[in-house]
C-alpha cells in the first residue's frame, strides 16, 4: 500500500477471523514498528505476544475477574473522567459502534456483552501486550515513546492485510496479564493490541471515526496570512 492508503484506510477492528496469524509476519511488522522514533533513541518498548492458549487463559481471567468486581489493575496512569469536548467523543463513537451492531440504549445485556468483548481482546488470535523497562517509569517521554511504536504496529499491520485495535480493557486486569503472558518484574503494562484478519462481514469494522480537522487543531506561527 501507499503510505497515504495506510494512513486514511486504518480502522480499528473489532471483530477478527480465527485463523491464525503467521509468528514471521508478526516479526516483520514488529521490525517496521520499532523504526519508530523515541526519546534520545530510548526505546523503551518491549513485547509480549500471545496467542493460543495463554491468550484463552488470559481471556478468561479477565472475564472472571470483571464479573466478579473485582477492582481494575491497570500499571498506567489513566487521569480522570473525561470531560467536554474529549467527553463528547468518547460518547460520539459510542453511538458509531452500538449503532453499527444494532445495541439499543436500553440493552443492558448487549451493552455488557459489548464491553466483555475488550476484556477478551476482542476475541482476536493475537494480543500484543506492550510494556516498558520500569526504571524509565518516571518520564513521560516513556509513554510518548510507546504511543508512537503502537501507532506504527497498528499501520505496519494494515499495511500487510491484518487488523488491529489499541486497548486497555485486555490488561486492566494485570495480575492475570502477567501470570499467563509471563511478564517480566521489570517491566510495566503499557497497552494491549489486538491483532488479527479481520472479519468483514462484522458490522462495528465499517466504523471510520470522525476526526477533527486541521484547522481546529493547529495554530501556524510566524506564516503570511493566508499561505
Amino acid at each position: 500500500m501507499e503510505f497515504d492508503d495506510v494512513i486514511l484506510g486504518r480502522r480499528s477492528i473489532r471483530g477478527y477471523k480465527p485463523d491464525p496469524v503467521p509468528q514471521e509476519l508478526i516479526k516483520e511488522i514488529l521490525a517496521l514498528a520499532m523504526r519508530a522514533p523515541s526519546s534520545m533513541n530510548t526505546q523503551p518498548w518491549n513485547f509480549y505476544v500471545v496467542t493460543g492458549a495463554p491468550l484463552d487463559r488470559i481471556r478468561q481471567g479477565n472475564t472472571e475477574r470483571n464479573r466478579a468486581g473485582v477492582p481494575h489493575s491497570r500499571e498506567f496512569r489513566t487521569g480522570q473522567a473525561f470531560e467536554g469536548v474529549h467527553r463528547e467523543r468518547q460518547i460520539g463513537v459510542a453511538k458509531q459502534l452500538f449503532s453499527a451492531m444494532g445495541i439499543a440504549r436500553d440493552d443492558k445485556q448487549k451493552r455488557q456483552d459489548w464491553v466483555l468483548r475488550g476484556f477478551r481482546q476482542f476475541d482476536a488470535p493475537v494480543c500484543v501486550i506492550i510494556t516498558y523497562d520500569r526504571k524509565l517509569a518516571s518520564s513521560d517521554d516513556t509513554a510518548f515513546d510507546c504511543g508512537a511504536v503502537a501507532t506504527a504496529l497498528v499501520n505496519a499491520a494494515w499495511s500487510r492485510g491484518l487488523g488491529a485495535v489499541i486497548n486497555s480493557q485486555g490488561i486492566m486486569q494485570s495480575p492475570v496479564v502477567r501470570e499467563h503472558a509471563g511478564i517480566a518484574d521489570d517491566q510495566v503494562i503499557m497497552k494491549s493490541i489486538a491483532l488479527g484478519w479481520p472479519d468483514d462481514s462484522f458490522p462495528a469494522n465499517a466504523v471510520i471515526t470522525e476526526r477533527k480537522s486541521v484547522d481546529e487543531a493547529t495554530t501556524f506561527v510566524g506564516f503570511a496570512s493566508g499561505a
